[in-house]
């Protein structure tokens, strides 16, 4: 059995199901108000969900062998192999067989539950793979995420390997991601963040597209506590995943069209141009549409020709937790539009084109600080963003505050999705799983350094040590001696200044932990853990990374990355 919906004695949400409902229904309202100013046979808009199922397939002897995959969902070390994704022939080569095999029985088995998977293919990183299905109404999407979720590891396991959903279960090459493609339509078929065929619907796609916007740039620091998790924390703001700074890219065309209305100073309707072609003087080729959204995979919330693309969302995420944000957060905007055009109609006597431009320039110009299409990686990007005021925090205890903000809890209560204690109860759920997830690693990776990483170094040290011992006996000669055991001796001394380092370390981080333990906030335990326990997991891990490539192979039972991200 299924829930469909979860709630308290007294009514309160205690799922996903009931908030997304709810959001659905909030943007269902306000975006029919305003596309009657364009299509007045509008009854109702659907909002549409296409997500895209990034994953890790992983030899399941391999996975038993690395207690750290086992227990927490990724490596907590690991070297990065000699060739892992430079050559991008992974992304670019054939499916491997035995992943085809495995993709053509999970196909089955969601078309079985209704799931309309259609695309398959590679990823960049060695190991991972994508599916997407048909794009669907969105409530129906996220259940069949969800159902997909379950599925997934079970077949996996028929086929020989595990599923990863971990949003970075290998360190130095792509993490996973779900891209959430989003949409509204009406009921009279119109896609409304799609151009139209004349000015006057391109009026009406400017209308759509600049208030979904005016709910991201106003709610962006919300958006953003929308997608984090200790696990997805790790995934952004490198190897393609978005940073962790909501903004948006348009593309040159729409960017210049924006810029246009903004700057206009009478009542006109605009045009679009149409995709150009381009011939390649090959006689069996057409001519082809060079795509006119350009791309920026550094986008966090991208337009992508016809719907947004929100990038940011996490592999292993339920969908729902980032679409109610985005459904309300817009909802709130285009409520706010109507309200202001309907003002300057009825108590201003302005015409609905005048009234409607006024205030699409007006916010045009408000929302120009979210726009951005340059590298989101860069440091100057990070310094620009918070001058803009955009939403700059890196902790993700942190980040859930924005919940709580006085402007979330009175758009989710105005919007009729959540009230104020609900959003409080899920914050402490949030604060309580981020430090529970970097409890579990800090004491994975602990028990891994004392009875894996420390004996194992000390082993081959006390080899080293041997022949050491052996040349000395065998030779007299005090240089013959010394540049024999020179390279050894180094060896011994580097596997020391590792092992002294991580033993410390790790005290040090139950230690720090202890503390922690102790702080009954939840939110300032979750923040204590961030800040003084986490920090530790990256340090430690260097230092056993950096034995991996001193210690003998024959001695390192832990699978390495060469092993893991290779499938024969």
């Amino acid at each position: 059995m299924i829930t469909t919906v979860f709630i308290s004695y007294t009514g309160e949400a205690l799922d996903y199901k009931a908030p997304l409902k709810k959001s659905l229904a909030a943007i269902d309202r306000a975006a029919t108000a305003v596309a009657r100013y364009f299509c007045p046979d509008v009854q109702r808009v659907n909002t549409n969900l296409g997500w895209e199922q990034e994953y890790f397939l992983v030899d399941e002897g391999l996975y038993a062998a690395r207690p750290d995959l086992l227990l927490t969902g990724r490596t907590l070390m690991g070297h990065e192999s000699s060739k892992n994704q430079q050559m991008d022939d992974h992304y670019f080569g054939a499916i491997p067989e035995r992943v085809a095999e495995f993709m053509r029985d999970l196909e089955i088995r969601a078309l079985e539950l209704g799931i309309p998977c259609k695309t398959r293919h590679n990823e960049v990183a060695p190991n991972q793979f994508e599916l997407a299905p048909i794009f669907e109404e969105c409530n129906l999407a996220v259940d069949h995420n969800m159902l997909l979720m379950s599925l997934m590891p079970s077949v996996a396991r028929k086929h020989g390997f595990r599923c990863l959903l971990h949003e970075k279960p290998f360190a130095g090459i792509n993490g996973s991601g779900k891209h959430n493609n989003w949409s509204l339509t009406t009921d009279t078929g119109v896609l409304l963040h799609a151009p139209g065929k004349t000015p006057e619907d391109n009026l009406r796609f400017i209308t759509f597209i600049v208030e979904t916007l005016m709910g991201v740039y106003r709610h962006n620091g919300l958006l953003k506590a929308s997608i984090m998790s200790a696990t997805n924390a790790h995934r952004l703001g490198g190897c393609e995943a978005p940073p962790a700074i909501i903004s948006s890219f348009l593309g040159s065309q729409l960017s210049e069209l924006l810029e246009r209305v903004a700057n206009s100073t009478k009542d006109e309707l605009f045009t679009l141009e149409g995709k150009h072609g381009v011939r390649l003087d090959i006689p069996q080729i057409p001519e082809l549409m060079i795509d006119n959204t350009d791309r920026n995979r550094t986008s966090p919330f991208a337009f992508t020709g016809n719907r947004f693309e929100f990038r940011a969302v996490g592999s292993s995420a339920n969908c729902s937790s980032a679409l109610i944000a985005l459904n309300t957060a817009v909802a709130e905007a285009l409520t706010d539009f109507k309200e202001r055009v309907d003002l300057l109609i009825h108590e201003k006597g302005e015409s609905q084109l005048s009234a409607i431009l006024d205030i699409l320039r007006e916010d045009i110009r408000t929302i120009a600080p979210l726009l951005f299409d340059g590298n989101g990686y860069s440091d100057a990007w990070r310094e620009e963003a918070a001058r803009r005021g955009l939403d700059c925090e890196t902790s993700c205890p942190i980040i859930f505050d924005r919940y709580l903000d006085e402007a979330s809890i009175k758009m989710f209560e105005r919007m009729h999705v959540m009230n104020r204690h609900e959003l409080a109860a899920r914050n402490e759920i949030k604060w309580e799983t981020y430090f529970k997830k970097v409890q579990i690693e800090a004491r994975v990776l602990g028990d891994l350094c004392l009875n894996h990483i420390i004996p194992v170094a000390t082993r081959y040290q006390s080899v080293l040590a041997d022949n050491v011992h052996k040349i000395r006996c065998a030779f007299s000669s005090p240089e013959r001696v010394e540049a024999l055991t020179s390279y050894n001796i180094n060896l011994i001394e580097q596997i020391n200044f590792h092992t002294d380092f991580i033993a410390k370390a790790v005290d040090e981080m139950v230690e720090q932990r202890k503390q922690a333990n102790r702080i009954t906030s939840i939110r300032e335990r979750a923040i204590a853990y961030h800040d003084l326990v986490a920090p530790y997991l990256e340090q430690i891990r260097y230092h056993c990374d950096e034995l991996e490539l001193i210690v003998e192979d024959d001695m390192w039972t832990l699978p390495k990355y060469r092993e893991l991200l290779f499938i024969r």
